[in-house]
C-alpha cells in the first residue's frame, strides 16, 4: 500500500507545483466564480451551488494563471477574472455532455440532470456561459472577447460532431482527434494564450502558448479516455469504465478494433449497437485491452502531444514558472484522477 501511496505523490508533483505556484489568486477565482454564480432564482442558486460542491482539478484556470504569470502579467486581477470565465465555459460544456450521454455520475456524485432533469441542466449551462459572456466584456480586450467566443463555438461544434458518430465502432483515428481538438483542446488552447495576452506578448510567444494548451489538451483526453479502461487504476480505487457503459467510442476502443479479430470485431460492433451493457462485457473488453497492449498503444500516441507541447515552450526564457508548465506535460498522461 505505501508504494501505491509513493507513486501517486511522485505522479501528482507537477500538478501540485502549478496549484501552489498560484494558490492565492486560486482561491480568489473560487470566490469569483461564487459571486458571477449567485442568482435570485432558487432552483439556479440550488444548481450551481450543487456543482461547485462536485469539486474538480480546476486545470484550465491553473492554466490562464500560469500563462499569464510566465507571460509577466502582474498589473491586476484580470486573471483572475478570465480564469474563472475559462472554469464556467468548461462547467457549462460538462453540463451539457452530461445531458447528451445520459451521465448519472460525474466525480463520484450524482450529475445534475439525474436529480433535476435535462431540461433544467441544459438552462443552467445556459447561464454559465451567458455569465461567461458578462465577464468577458467586463474584461474590455476584443482580442480576448474573440477568442473566448470562438472557442466556445468550436467546443460546441466539437459537441455536435461527437453526436453525429456516436456509437461509430469503426471511427478514423482522424475524425476522434478531430473531435478531441474542438471538445477538449480548444479551451486548453485559449486558456494558455489568455495568459500571454494578458503578458502583452508579441504574436510568436501567443501561438507558442497557444500551440502548448492544445498539445496538452489532446494529451489530457488521450490520459483521460486510457484511465477509464486501464484496470490497473483499480489499486487508488478508481471506478472505470463509464465510457464503456454510456457506448461511448473513444481512442481504446478505435484502436483495439483495429487489433483485434473479425470474430472479436464483430462481438465489439454488436456491444456498442446495444442500448445497455454490463459488468462482464466491461470485463471482457478489458481483457482484449489487455492482451493487446492498447493501453500502452494510447501512451504512445500522447508522447507525441507531449513532445509538441514540451518544446512550444523553448521559446520562453529559463525560469520557474515555465519549468512547471513544462512538467505539466507529463502530468497530463501519468496523472490518476
Amino acid at each position: 500500500m505505501g508504494s501505491v501511496i509513493q507513486l501517486k505523490k511522485q505522479i501528482n508533483n507537477s500538478y501540485l507545483d502549478l496549484k501552489n505556484s498560484v494558490e492565492d489568486k486560486l482561491a480568489l477565482v473560487d470566490e469569483r466564480i461564487i459571486s458571477k454564480l449567485s442568482s435570485n432564482v432558487d432552483l439556479v442558486h440550488k444548481m450551481t451551488e450543487y456543482h461547485l460542491g462536485t469539486g474538480g482539478k480546476k486545470l484550465r484556470a491553473l492554466l490562464t494563471l500560469g500563462s499569464a504569470k510566465l507571460s509577466g502579467y502582474n498589473k491586476g486581477g484580470r486573471d483572475i477574472n478570465l480564469a474563472a470565465c475559462v472554469e464556467l465555459i468548461h462547467a457549462a460544456t460538462l453540463m451539457h455532455d452530461d445531458v447528451i450521454d445520459n451521465s448519472e455520475i460525474r466525480r463520484g456524485k450524482k450529475t445534475l440532470n439525474s436529480i433535476w432533469g435535462n431540461q433544467s441542466s441544459i438552462l443552467v449551462g445556459d447561464y454559465l456561459l451567458s455569465r461567461c459572456f458578462e465577464m468577458m466584456v467586463e474584461d474590455g480586450n476584443l482580442e480576448i472577447l474573440k477568442l473566448l467566443s470562438s472557442t466556445s463555438t468550436e467546443i460546441a461544434q466539437g459537441e455536435v460532431l461527437q453526436l453525429q458518430h456516436k456509437g461509430e465502432i469503426d471511427m478514423l483515428e482522424e475524425t476522434y482527434f478531430k473531435i478531441t481538438s474542438s471538445k477538449t483542446a480548444a479551451l486548453f488552447s485559449a486558456a494558455t494564450k489568455v495568459g500571454a495576452i494578458l503578458g502583452e506578448k508579441e504574436a510568436k510567444y501567443k501561438e507558442a502558448l497557444e500551440f502548448y494548451g492544445k498539445n496538452i489538451g489532446l494529451t489530457f483526453q488521450i490520459a483521460d479516455d486510457a484511465l477509464d479502461y486501464n484496470s490497473n487504476l483499480k489499486l487508488f480505487g478508481k471506478e472505470i469504465g463509464n465510457d464503456f457503459f454510456e457506448g461511448k467510442v473513444t481512442l481504446p476502443i478505435i484502436l483495439l478494433y483495429q487489433k483485434v479479430s473479425n470474430s472479436e470485431k464483430k462481438l465489439l460492433k454488436n456491444l456498442f449497437n446495444k442500448e445497455k451493457r454490463d459488468k462482464d462485457e466491461l470485463n471482457y473488453v478489458l481483457n482484449l485491452i489487455k492482451q493487446y497492449n492498447i493501453i500502452k498503444d494510447c501512451y504512445k500516441k500522447a508522447d507525441h502531444f507531449i513532445n509538441l507541447a514540451s518544446n512550444a515552450l523553448s521559446i520562453f526564457e529559463e525560469s520557474k514558472e515555465k519549468t512547471i508548465l513544462k512538467n505539466l506535460t507529463t502530468f497530463s498522461i501519468e496523472r490518476n484522477f
